[in-house]
């Protein structure tokens, strides 16, 4: 059997000019589904992943606001919690389009982890801009406090940057693969996967980017 492998972009889930309400991620994921599910009448497994930047900025920007009430996340987290609710989103906007359409399909959204080496040298020139933007006042007290490194964005403030490791392996591809065995459509590795470190010897690595990353012992 023929196999695509499709990807939603976290800018087509919330879009540009959006507030990103619930409805409005389901409304756009909706326009995905019946292209999806061609794909699955003319007998392709399919698997999906997405991307999740949007809703890890959102993310930071709540912990922000309400860092006075309860703990921010770190980034690590942030790529769970967004993986867990984008595989929702899809999950159900697919099922309910393929109900509509009469076709039966089974769907298992998985929290997926990639691993990445704690020697990358994206830990040493983090790129990424992620979260909210602050003065430059701002952004010298979380460079003191909490160790982000922060630079300025277009001239529209200062944001923080994370690296972007090189993906080396998806630790629950074993899982990926026997649920599409099953003849499940798999969505899998939501932002690329919650970046982890295993090895030992880069735990020391890891300790110096925890913001920025997890590990699996």
């Amino acid at each position: 059997m023929k196999t695509a492998v499709i990807a939603i972009g976290g800018n087509a889930i919330i879009m540009e000019g959006q507030k990103g309400t619930i409805e409005e991620q389901f409304e756009n994921v909706s326009k995905s589904c019946d292209h999806i599910i061609d794909l699955l009448e003319e007998g392709y497994n399919v698997a999906l992943t997405h991307g999740n930047g949007p809703h890890v900025g959102n993310s930071l920007i709540k912990g922000e606001a309400g860092k006075y009430l309860v703990p921010a996340y770190p980034m690590d987290a942030c790529g769970a919690e967004t993986q867990g609710l984008l595989g929702y989103v899809i999950k159900q906007s697919l099922m309910n389009r393929m109900k509509e359409r009469g076709l039966t399909k089974k769907i298992a959204s998985l929290v997926t982890q990639v691993e990445v080496y704690g020697t990358d040298p994206a830990f040493q020139n983090p790129t990424k801009p992620v979260g909210p933007f602050f003065t430059k006042e701002e952004a010298d007290v979380l460079m003191a406090e909490k160790g982000y490194v922060m630079k300025e964005d277009s001239g529209r403030g200062h944001r923080r940057v994370v690296a972007s490791p090189k993906p080396q392996e998806i630790i629950e591809k074993e899982a990926v693969k026997a649920l599409a065995g099953l003849g499940y459509l798999v969505i899998a590795a939501g932002g690329g996967g919650i970046p982890v470190i295993k090895d030992v010897e880069d735990l020391y690595s890891l300790a110096l980017n925890r913001r920025s990353t997890s590990f699996q012992e």
